[in-house]
């Protein structure tokens, strides 16, 4: 199933040119082998593990042709120049702190089996993205129903136009608009870990207002602090090409999730060359005292020092 749509100089939307889905493919575990293999040889002695993620990776479910792989490593700096020497491109972190992005396109035993993209995730031990992805893949491959369910979502919003639009962001609408039935399997899994995300989706961006709203009640629509004003720029920010970072340059607003369930947010000012602020720090009141505003510092810290 392949639907185009074909971008104008006077929309005001970004459009990507198609998004493609294809029937499960056998071929698909094969290929990831063989990536694997070149990927495991290149990092040498960075290389902890190497798994089969995303929907190729789940036998009869649909799928983008594009095969996603997560590579655990000892360091996530160490692991740029070897990878692009195998012909992996760095694309930066999008929204997702400590996580590594590249891809490579048609580069998979083209001679064999045709024009095959790679979506390369690199994550340090313990991440709890790894055990997201994991989980993610382990239920709907045990669970055909959910499976299913997800095969059918995916084609709905094929049907939809607006799936295409990215609005300036990094993500096409098609893919933010399968946040919550992910995090629904998510919750169904039992996945528990506590993580920060950049906000990205509607639902991401919907919580970090109703929290803020909780303990700031006089914001105004035209306050530049306000987070639909925020959500907005992040909407109509040009990505940066280096990075791809699709948000403002100097505000990140992180959300904290505490396995599906988003806990808190917090909004952080990197004015260049001077000391980040942490403007704003809020846990749900749900979950005051359970040491999650700790845990979030710390997140934030570290999150702080790799940027």
């Amino acid at each position: 199933m392949k639907i185009n749509s074909q971008k104008s100089s006077k929309q005001t939307h970004k459009y990507i040119k198609h998004i493609e889905l294809a029937p499960y493919n056998p071929d698909w575990p094969k290929l990831y082998e063989s990536e694997a293999a070149r990927i495991k040889q290149a990092l040498g002695d960075n290389y902890i593990a190497i798994h089969h993620v995303g929907s190729t990776s789940v036998p009869s479910l649909i799928a983008k042709p594009k095969i996603d792989i997560i590579a655990v490593v000892v360091d996530l700096q160490r692991s740029i120049k070897t990878l692009e020497q195998i012909g992996a491109e760095y694309r930066g972190e999008y929204n997702i702190p400590g996580r590594y992005f590249f891809r490579k396109r048609g580069g998979i035993d083209v001679n064999l089996h045709g024009d095959i993209d790679v979506n390369l995730h690199i994550y340090e031990k313990d991440h709890p993205e790894i055990e997201l992805n994991l989980m993610f893949r382990d239920y709907l491959r045990t669970h055909p129903a959910a499976r299913d369910q997800y095969a059918l979502l995916k084609q709905k919003l094929l049907q939809d136009k607006s799936s295409f639009e990215k609005n300036h962001r990094t993500f096409t609408e098609y893919t933010m608009r399968k946040g919550d039935f992910i995090r629904e399997i998510l919750k169904d899994a039992g996945f528990s870990s506590v993580r920060i995300i950049r906000c990205s989706d509607q639902t991401e961006w919907s919580a970090a207002k109703k929290l803020r709203k909780q303990y700031f009640t006089n914001i105004k629509s035209n306050d530049p602090n306000d987070l639909e004003s925020c959500y907005l720029n992040a909407q109509n920010a040009p990505s940066a090409p280096a990075a791809r970072r699709a948000f403002m340059d100097e505000d990140e607003h992180l959300a904290l999730y505490k396995g599906p369930e988003i806990i808190g947010y917090s909004h952080i000012h990197l004015p260049g060359n001077n000391k980040p602020v942490i403007r704003i720090l809020i846990i749900d009141e749900n979950h005051h005292g359970q040491g999650f505003e700790e845990k979030f510092l710390t997140l934030i810290r570290e999150f702080i020092i790799a940027s």
